[in-house]
């Protein structure tokens, strides 16, 4: 028997019949392959709008600012700091070629090791402490967190009275097991290490709560399973909690260079960059350029601004490239 016709063509015996699909499931099978179409006009206007204050904000804080900056390090300028002559990059020669530019970034290099480390250390030591959910391990939390609030100056003026030779608390401690006293903040080897004890002490309690952030990220199971595997508490920090970490260390490790290059208030308060210039990072060398001892060599002091930022580009990239492929991300 001859099999009947099917419509849009012939069907053979036993072949199921061809189905068209329906009108509402066509239609969303299109939806789904319709390409997105882009906001109106309307919506972006919106959208401006609504950017528009973080848009001052940024353009009268840090674009013009930069941007002014850049300009400047280009011109000498008279004595009130007007810009008078362009120079191109005679004042970028002129840094560069500077016998104490060496010692200013040898300086600056120390800072960053005495800080950034030490306080990322510190801050997971104290995160690993405290991260036993114990009665009144809250309060602990809060009162090695509590450097933190504090402000650049008031943290300084602390140690400022921490370090007096005469009536300080730690000269105090030292007379007390019978160490001679010591010269914190006028020796030429203690003043670097002592100032960078102040900006460590302000921060450990930052990267304390990062730490205790990123340890409580992970799983609890895993701890479970190694202790059922006989894993001992240093084997699950060393294979379970480090790895882990690593991405919160990593951004601390950037954000910490950042701010330690960046570090001022510390450095006016309690050495004003001595003794003879041992404390003399590349922040105080700028601030002494341009407002320091009656100075207003503005356009010297925009082109040491301009290689800072070229400084923290630089070492936020080689960072990003070197320590960014240690990252372990579960």
């Amino acid at each position: 028997m001859t099999p009947a016709p099917a419509e849009g063509g012939t069907r053979m015996a036993g072949e199921a019949p061809r189905v068209a699909p329906a009108g509402p499931a066509r239609a969303s099978a299109h939806a789904r392959v319709a390409p997105r179409r882009r906001g109106s006009a309307r919506d972006r206007a919106t959208a401006l709008l609504f950017l528009a204050p973080s848009l001052l904000v940024f353009a009268t804080f840090v674009f013009y600012p930069l941007a002014r900056s850049i300009y400047l390090s280009f011109f000498a300028n008279d004595l009130l700091g007007a810009p008078v002559a362009f120079v191109g990059f005679e004042q970028y020669l002129r840094i560069v070629t500077d016998p104490r530019f060496a010692q200013v970034m040898t300086t600056t290099a120390w800072f960053v090791v005495l800080t950034v480390i030490p306080s990322i250390a510190i801050g997971l030591g104290l995160a690993l402490l405290v991260r036993p959910k114990i009665a009144g391990i809250g309060l602990f939390r809060t009162l090695l967190a509590t450097p933190f609030a504090f402000s650049a100056a008031a943290a300084a003026v602390v140690f400022d009275v921490f370090y007096r030779p005469g009536i300080g608390l730690f000269n105090g401690l030292l007379s007390y097991i019978g160490v001679p006293p010591v010269d914190w903040l006028t020796s030429p080897t203690a003043a670097l290490p002592s100032l960078a004890l102040a900006v460590v002490w302000r921060h450990a309690g930052y990267t304390m709560l990062v730490c205790l952030a990123g340890l409580e990220s992970i799983p609890d199971a895993l701890y479970e399973a190694s202790r059922i595997d006989g894993a001992s508490r240093l084997a699950q920090f060393r294979y379970i909690s480090l790895p882990l970490l690593t991405p919160t260390l990593f951004f601390l490790a950037v954000i910490s260079t950042i701010h330690a290059l960046q570090t001022f208030g510390e450095i006016k308060i309690l050495t004003h960059g001595g003794p003879a210039g041992t404390t003399t990072t590349l922040v105080y060398s700028l601030y002494e350029t341009a407002f320091g001892l009656g100075s207003s060599d503005y356009g010297l002091a925009s082109a040491q601004g301009v290689l800072l930022m070229l400084i923290v580009l630089v070492i936020t990239v080689v960072q990003f490239r070197v320590l960014g492929r240690r990252v372990f991300y579960a």
